[in-house]
């Protein structure tokens, strides 16, 4: 069974820095594009960034633009999301996902970790 586990995530201070990955397995990760997505309680999941199969292409969302850097590692099996400058806003269960295509709707991703929680405290 294919499987994405996130670690990283902790509770942190505005204006740090944290990285997160996430480990894939049972799936061959360098025929998938990945994403990560956040979910902050009472709201709905947001697209963060993504990144294709190759890395030739990567998205933000503007929230993330010039803060985060996502990038992955085929032969590891890992993707990564850099994260600087946090702000109390970010906090959120970070999530990453699997899919065919590098977009930013969640309705195109078909595999999806278990999520990492992220507190940026003011």
């Amino acid at each position: 069974q294919e499987r994405l586990v996130e670690s990283g995530g902790g509770l942190v201070q505005t204006g740090d820095s944290l990285r997160l990955s996430c480990a894939a397995s049972r799936l061959t990760f360098s025929e998938y594009a990945m994403a990560w997505f956040r979910q902050a309680p009472g709201k709905e999941r947001e697209f963060v960034a993504a990144i294709s199969k190759t890395s030739s292409t990567t998205r933000y969302a503007d929230s993330a633009e010039g803060r985060f850097t996502i990038s992955r590692d085929n032969a590891k099996n890992m993707v990564y999301l850099q994260m600087n400058s946090l702000k109390p806003e970010d906090t959120a269960g970070y999530y990453c996902a699997a899919g065919f295509l590098t977009v930013t709707s969640e309705r195109s991703y078909r595999y999806w970790g278990q999520g990492t929680q992220v507190t940026v405290s003011s």
